[in-house]
């Protein structure tokens, strides 16, 4: 991107000068102008450019940007003077030795070259810093950008990394439950696992996958949840997506864990209800709905950490595109999210 506005500037400058070397003979008649008089108008856009590009490429980077403000002001009124004096030189000598004496013009007086000369190069330097300045604040913002994009994917991946031992850990302390009382389940749940964390570990390296790989993954889980829940717990889900919507892997898994680990109760009667479908628009709707048993203190399981990991990985990859709200009304614990996606 930066070598391309590179690129562009040159056919910009040339095109810039090129009006202005030309600017006499737009307005000039064919009788009133040829190459002899044009001599003397073409030193001063040389001038100008000697201004022009002393700033772009020395005295801007050297001083201004430096902030040696007084250096750059005094090189810029002697470089000014020291052109004014050399083009006053040439517009005398031309207007007397090589314009034909019947149509040789007066020589302006010096109060007129003062407003023509003088203040148009001040101009011509201010419009250098003005263009070189813009030009720097542009590259700055390209390179504050590239490093907001850096620290938001280095985030990104830190939380991901976080995800995996946290999923890792919230699962294996359910196949923990289920050892006890029934080993050989406990043995198809291993396996069961095992293409829960292929998809964990290997099959959402990516930024954005097929929604309907998480519906997978999310159907997975449930079943291997399915295995060890009491029969005084009610589980329904109502899930149906489009197969066209891709979405920032493994967002809906932390809000299902929070159900089960919530939600369930070995003695009292308990339900969790999970819903997740595809609005108009692009927009992915989930709700989960549970009975809600907090945890004391003594339970460190999970360690609280996966709300709040799904707070900044939605913040990071979805600005002002997501909304997440939890609620407990009359003990029941309700999560909804939305977010909009590009279809």
């Amino acid at each position: 991107m930066g070598d391309n506005k590179k690129a562009l500037q040159i056919p910009i400058h040339l095109i810039g000068w090129g009006i202005t070397f030309c600017f006499p003979l737009f307005f000039a008649s064919k009788e009133g102008m040829n190459w002899n008089s044009y001599l003397g108008y073409f030193f001063i856009p040389i001038a100008f450019m000697l201004v022009f590009y002393s700033n772009y490429f020395l005295l801007i980077d050297k001083l201004l940007f430096r902030k040696k403000m007084l250096q750059f002001i005094i090189l810029n009124i002697a470089l000014i003077l020291l052109v004014e004096l050399c083009l006053d030189w040439w517009m005398h000598y031309h207007s007397a030795h090589l314009m034909p004496p019947n149509i040789r013009r007066p020589h302006p007086p010096k109060s007129m070259i003062v407003i023509r000369d003088y203040i148009l190069m001040i101009l011509v330097a201010a419009l250098s810093v003005a263009i070189k300045m813009t030009g720097n604040w542009y590259r700055l913002e390209s390179e504050r950008k590239e490093l907001e994009k850096g620290r938001a994917e280095a985030e990104l991946k830190n939380l991901k990394n976080q995800l995996n031992p946290h999923f890792l850990f919230n699962t294996l302390n359910n196949i923990y439950s289920l050892i006890s009382f029934s080993p050989e389940e406990a043995q198809y749940a291993v396996h069961d696992l095992s293409r829960l964390l292929r998809y964990v570990l290997y099959d959402n390296n990516q930024n954005i996958v097929p929604l309907m790989k998480e519906v997978e993954f999310i159907n997975n889980y449930i079943a291997l949840m399915k295995i060890r829940l009491p029969k005084n717990v009610s589980l329904e889900t109502d899930i149906s997506v489009e197969n066209n919507i891709f979405v920032a892997p493994l967002l809906f898994i932390t809000l299902i864990e929070n159900a089960f680990k919530h939600g369930v109760s070995q003695r009292a009667s308990s339900f969790i209800k999970v819903e997740l479908k595809t609005l108009d628009r692009g927009e992915i709707y989930c709700r989960i709905e549970n009975s809600f048993f907090p945890k004391d203190r003594q339970d460190k399981s999970g360690s609280g950490i996966g709300l709040e990991n799904l707070k900044k990985r939605l913040a990071l990859l979805y600005p002002h595109r997501h909304r997440l709200n939890t609620e407990v009304r009359e003990g029941r614990y309700i999560t909804e999210l939305r977010i909009k996606v590009d279809k």
